[in-house]
């Protein structure tokens, strides 16, 4: 079976999976359908933040787009980005999923059952799907990673650069500002 017929399967059981709660949709990677917890109320309120800083900044060509899916059907690879900052003409197409190629960035929140998925799992394919920023907000420890400008280095994609935050700094990314001063860190009983 060839990785593209493998990733055809995972994504049409996806479209009949009966998910349990409290499990969101499935990712798809590496031919493996991801399964992960639904996000809690202070990941959410850590996502809404973000969208009410950068929401503003916006022209009327943008539109940031909250859990919707992107895919890569030529990679096998369809991921639900927390946060996908995409151009307004990508969001009226019929296709269902955002095509990772009319994304400008990406920003991912850790969540406590599985940091691996946004450090190891995503930093390796939305560089290979052609995401030029993805940012990484964690709130565990009050810190942000930016990633930009997607290259290969001995036939493996990965990002040029990045640069390291903490909550109180600003992260300026292409025209945009986030002010992390705000941004909650999780609370210690773990809800």
């Amino acid at each position: 079976m060839t990785e593209q017929s493998i990733y055809r399967h995972l994504r049409e059981f996806r479209e009949t999976f009966d998910r349990p709660e409290p499990l969101t949709w499935p990712e798809i990677s590496h031919g493996q359908l991801l399964m992960m917890m639904s996000p809690k109320k202070q990941h959410q309120l850590v996502a809404h933040r973000l969208r009410t800083q950068l929401e503003p900044q916006l022209g009327s060509d943008l539109v940031l787009m909250v859990e919707t899916d992107m895919e890569d059907a030529g990679l096998g690879i369809l991921r639900v980005p927390d946060l996908a900052l995409i151009d307004e003409e990508e969001a009226v197409t019929d296709s269902d999923a955002i095509d990772p190629r009319r994304c400008h960035l990406v920003i991912e929140i850790v969540s406590r059952s599985n940091p691996s998925n946004d450090y190891e799992g995503k930093l390796r394919d939305y560089p290979a799907m052609g995401v030029p920023h993805y940012l990484i907000i964690d709130p565990r420890d009050g810190s942000a990673v930016h990633h930009w400008a997607p290259v290969n280095r001995s036939g493996v994609p990965t990002y040029d650069n990045r640069q390291h935050y903490a909550f109180s700094d600003t992260i300026t990314i292409a025209d945009w500002k986030i002010d992390t001063a705000d941004l909650p860190r999780y609370s210690k009983d773990g809800q």
